[in-house]
């Protein structure tokens, strides 16, 4: 179990603080949290070797990811070297991006229709985003399927 860990489930439990998070009376409580080693730009995906473990104040530490958790996922703003990552400067990773051409496609049991649009909205995979089909200037909702590409449910 990670220091972090028995940190919190001893403050969750009530129980004594691990002699290993404590420190000299009057200093600030340390935990061993994930940290960026590097700078990481918008729209950027994180990995785990992004990632150092550092000790930094209990109070700092409070809403840290793990690096399971951020790992694979897309930074929603520029984040710094030595900054904790919190779930607010994440997302999921972004297949279809605002503004850029996708490929609409329409399915209705063997029929397949295709056409070109731009999205009017980013999104994840499986994400409803907006449409344009840039042929009839319609307004479509769809679903992400992949990279540039977007699904309409047929009626």
């Amino acid at each position: 179990m990670s220091l972090r860990r028995a940190f919190l489930l001893a403050a969750l439990l009530g129980g004594a603080v691990p002699a290993a998070a404590q420190t000299a009376p009057g200093a600030a409580a340390q935990i061993e949290v994930p940290v960026l080693v590097r700078d990481v730009a918008k729209g950027e995906l994180l990995s785990a070797s992004d990632f150092a473990i550092e000790p930094r104040p209990a109070s700092q530490a409070r809403g840290a990811l793990e690096i399971e958790s951020a790992a694979g996922k897309e930074a929603l703003r520029q984040l710094r070297a030595g900054s904790i990552v919190r779930s607010g400067d994440l997302i999921k990773p972004q297949l279809v991006r605002r503004g850029e051409p996708v490929s609409i496609t329409v399915r209705s049991g063997g029929l397949t229709i295709t056409a070109q649009g731009r999205a009017l909205s980013g999104g994840a995979k499986g994400e409803l985003i907006r449409v344009v089909n840039t042929t009839t200037n319609r307004t479509l909702d769809g679903i992400v399927e992949k990279t540039g590409s977007v699904r309409i449910a047929a009626n």
